[in-house]
């Protein structure tokens, strides 16, 4: 399922640079496009406003097909303060911009699927493809509105993986 998650966080940032090219943070010194796998990065005391957090959750597999197909559910979670020229006020806009744009990003629900562990990523035979995602409430902590929306992600496995 390794290729398939890094297959989905990678069409998904390349789409996130397309509809929003401003939509970046500073990590470890590098100004990276706003979306982030939780897994793949160090802990974190307090997860960045502004940028879209992939949270790998619940894995299925049924082996009654006839290829192996795996499910995966994925937590998107982000959150915001709004900005510092509105006071923070602007933050219910901001959630909504980024609601607007995960959706935009999910679409269409299908990415070939890669293998990014050879330079550069090599094809593979199968895609990737996912359901419309459900989004949670927004909740309100303090000065921070976020949101979550989750979706499956579907892969036939392939020779080798």
């Amino acid at each position: 399922m390794q290729n398939a998650k890094d297959s989905f966080y990678m069409a998904l940032r390349t789409r996130l640079t397309t509809i929003n090219p401003e939509r970046t943070f500073l990590l470890r010194g590098a100004v990276r496009p706003g979306i982030l796998v939780e897994e793949a990065e160090a802990p974190f005391s307090q997860p960045p406003n502004d940028v879209f957090i992939l949270r790998w959750l619940a894995l299925g597999v049924d082996t009654d097909l006839g290829s192996t197909m795996a499910a995966e559910e994925c937590e998107i979670a982000y959150q915001t303060c709004g900005t510092q020229s509105f006071g923070g006020l602007d933050r219910g806009r901001s959630l909504s911009e980024m609601d607007e744009e995960l959706i935009a990003m999910l679409q269409p629900f299908y990415t070939p699927k890669l293998n990014y562990t050879a330079t550069p990523p090599a094809a593979m035979l199968t895609q990737v493809f996912w359901d419309e995602p459900g989004f949670g409430p927004a909740v309100v902590q303090r000065d921070r509105l976020s949101r979550s929306a989750k979706v499956m992600v579907y892969s036939y496995q392939e020779q080798g993986e």
